[in-house]
């Protein structure tokens, strides 16, 4: 079971990766927005929102197990928070290259950032949920600013 949480957990071991975890993890979310949830959300934008917040359930589980494994609070190496950033991030928001190049930048830009309330809930609260809730105020940012863009006929 060990190995299962620690794989999931670490965005099939791309957490692993030597230098920006966090990133590579956003990239495997990315690639998995880009195969499931865009398309399923052009289809049915419920289907899609009720997978992200299955994938968020889930996802507090396994950080939260993770970290105990690891030892570590948010660990580095734990990048499901990421993955499913970058899901909410491209949630009903325009899909070309362009949008979703912007939206990859955009979620690392806040998720490392951190502005309020997400760095608030880095600071203060501990367990999975927390792992999960920053990177979910991150994404709700990036996907505003997308929306923004859209509208601008930026994007």
């Amino acid at each position: 079971m060990r190995k299962l949480i620690l794989f999931l957990a670490t965005g099939f071991y791309s957490g692993y990766v030597p230098r920006a975890p966090g990133t590579a993890g956003s990239v495997v979310g990315l690639v998995m927005a880009w195969g499931v949830t865009v398309p399923l959300a052009r289809r049915s934008p419920l289907a899609a929102l009720a997978l992200i917040a299955a994938l968020f359930a889930a996802g507090c589980g396994l950080a939260g197990r993770a970290e105990k494994l690891l030892h570590e609070h948010d660990s580095s190496h734990i990048v499901i928070d990421e993955i499913v950033g970058m899901a909410l991030t491209t949630y009903l928001c325009p899909t070309g290259w362009i949008a979703l190049g912007a939206g990859f930048a955009l979620f690392r830009l806040f998720d490392i950032l951190k502005p309020e309330p997400a760095g608030l809930i880095d600071r203060r609260m501990r367990g999975g949920v927390a792992v999960m809730l920053d990177d979910v105020a991150a994404a709700i940012y990036a996907n505003l600013v997308l929306h923004a863009l859209a509208l601008a006929g930026a994007l």
